[in-house]
């Protein structure tokens, strides 16, 4: 039986790490969610391999989409349920490219990232760069099969958001990270950086 539950610990960063970049073009990624409420989400993703698109809040999903149609030949639906605690319900089937790119512009509420992928330590991570209303947000985030502990956090990592759903891409797509950017560094600068003693051992590099 397929495990549909997803164990993950997810960090904001002030600053893209340079070093996560190795010249090639990053996962290019435009996804739609038809559903987002209280952390429930029914999301399409088409992605694009070999095209490098900057992200900025002048780069908009539907636009990307349309221009780079031909280079998005991945694509999937996901059934999301509420995150808790770094667990969360996902069930994913890949479907076809043309039909997805055709519903996301046809509805649903857009977000668009490039993701970098790098291993540090034992664990692969994923560090999503978004653009549109979102530009200027990076959050990265590793994934296990099991729940995520006595991982050993990049230097890159400002801060845990795990626990804080507005960084989660259905999050996002409820309340873009423009509505509330200033509020969330102002706590950041007065409180400092936090991480969650809930799995196990935290190290630092």
């Amino acid at each position: 039986m397929v495990d549909e539950f997803e164990y993950e610990r997810r960090f904001y960063c002030r600053e893209f790490p340079a070093e996560c970049d190795d010249g090639d073009a990053p996962l290019l990624m435009v996804q739609s969610y038809f559903l987002h409420q209280d952390g429930f989400a029914l999301r399409l993703r088409v992605q694009a391999r070999g095209v490098r698109v900057p992200m900025g809040s002048q780069t908009d999903g539907l636009t990307t989409l349309m221009q780079y149609r031909e280079a998005f030949r991945e694509a999937y639906i996901t059934v999301l349920g509420s995150p808790v605690s770094g667990t969360r319900y996902e069930a994913e089937r890949t479907v076809d490219a043309d039909i997805a790119a055709e519903m996301i512009l046809r509805g649903g509420t857009p977000i668009i990232k490039n993701r970098y992928s790098v291993w540090i330590g034992e664990d692969g991570w994923n560090i999503d760069v978004f653009g549109a209303n979102n530009a200027g947000l990076i959050v990265a985030k590793v994934e296990r099969s099991s729940p995520v502990t006595n991982l050993l956090i990049p230097s890159f990592c400002t801060t845990e958001v795990t626990d804080d759903h507005r960084f989660y891409n259905d999050g996002l797509a409820s309340r873009p990270f423009i509505t509330w950017r200033d509020d969330f560094l102002a706590g950041l600068d007065r409180d400092g950086a936090q991480y969650s003693q809930l799995f196990g051992q935290n190290r630092y590099e």
